[in-house]
């Protein structure tokens, strides 16, 4: 079995800030956290390496590889990455996603399914999702029991992707769901109240995008958090003439991100005291202070609901919001259908 190590990166995050609100659309650059970036925001096209997984650590796929008694001939079929990190401990609403560095052809994809094996020591109804014919997700029909560990087994070696590529190992990773922390966002109550195993722990006054530039609607896991990030008007394609009064190029602190697409909740200079208006681009803006205690509280994996914003759900593959999806329409993409996890 091979376990893939985590490789931290710095790459292009979204969001941006102007005088008076945050503009959360796309671009900007983040530090202390692994992200991407999302060029659209489309249902099926996502199969980039995902945040807070683990990259591969296996050996860059080459053009030929020699045939032998028990694999067929052809270039290796290889993982680009895996989520959760192995050994992770992550929220109810996170998924099992999978991304292949090829694409895996829609005549295979059943055989693929069938050696990616999802176990857990609290039985779940759960099932996997094509996003793209490089990304695939498992989750569970509801929500992630809390305490339960999982495991996810690739049996790979010699499984083939319909494109002439077949694996040349297995890959073995396990993960422990926490408590359910979740967040709910009000947006025209401007409020944020977050819960844990059903208790409320906490209400902050928000403000959340404008009626010109809406948030997103909807429940999304958090991707990955940052103590600051980079944003700039450049970056969402408003202005880089620093000469022009709507330039901005700022780091702002506390940044829990949901969406590839730039969605934050965060502490915005330009919004000190929210609660009382729409002040941003998209994002959820949080005072200082509840911006650094909603930071140290929340993990990857734990759901944030919005509603209330007239721009409608984010996609399931905008980030992790594989539960935007109808229990229906995530079993349309799947090719093996729903199942019961065993034992882990």
């Amino acid at each position: 079995m091979r376990r893939f190590r985590s490789r931290a990166a710095v790459v292009l995050l979204a969001g941006a800030i102007s005088a008076s609100a945050c503009a959360c659309s796309a671009g900007g650059s983040a530090s202390g956290s692994a992200a991407a970036l999302d060029g659209g925001v489309g249902t099926g096209g996502s199969a980039r390496p995902t945040a807070g997984s683990s990259l591969s650590s296996s050996p860059s796929p080459v053009q030929s590889s020699s045939p032998s008694p028990t694999r067929p001939s052809g270039p290796p079929l290889l993982l680009d990455s895996l989520a959760p990190a192995d050994r992770a401990t992550v929220g109810v609403a996170m998924p099992v996603s999978v991304v292949f560095t090829h694409p895996v052809a829609a005549k295979a994809r059943k055989a693929v399914e069938q050696h990616l094996k999802v176990s857990s020591s609290v039985p779940v109804t759960g099932a996997w999702h094509w996003f793209s014919d490089r990304r695939v997700d498992w989750r569970p029909e509801q929500m992630w029991p809390s305490g339960a560990h999982v495991t996810v087994d690739a049996a790979l070696d010699g499984v083939g992707d319909g494109n002439g590529r077949y694996g040349t190992h297995d890959y073995h990773h396990s993960f422990t769901i926490g408590a359910a922390v979740k967040a709910t966002v009000d947006v025209p109550g401007h409020s944020m109240k977050v819960y844990r195993n059903d208790a409320l722990i906490r209400t902050m006054p928000i403000d959340a995008g404008s009626p010109s530039f809406p948030s997103w609607d909807g429940t999304m896991a958090v991707l990955d958090k940052a103590r600051s990030v980079r944003m700039t008007s450049c970056s969402v394609g408003i202005t880089c003439d620093p000469k022009n009064p709507e330039f901005y190029d700022l780091t702002l602190p506390w940044d829990v991100h949901l969406t590839y697409s730039g969605t934050y909740v965060h502490y915005s200079t330009g919004d000190p005291q929210p609660g009382h208006s729409y002040g941003s681009h998209g994002c959820v803006h949080l005072s200082l202070a509840d911006a650094k205690w909603f930071y140290d509280y929340v993990k990857q994996g734990d759901p944030v609901t919005i509603t209330g914003s007239p721009r409608g759900k984010a996609a399931g593959d905008n980030g992790y919001a594989a539960f935007n999806l109808s229990w229906s329409q995530w079993l349309a993409n799947s090719a093996t259908g729903a199942q019961t996890t065993s034992a882990a």
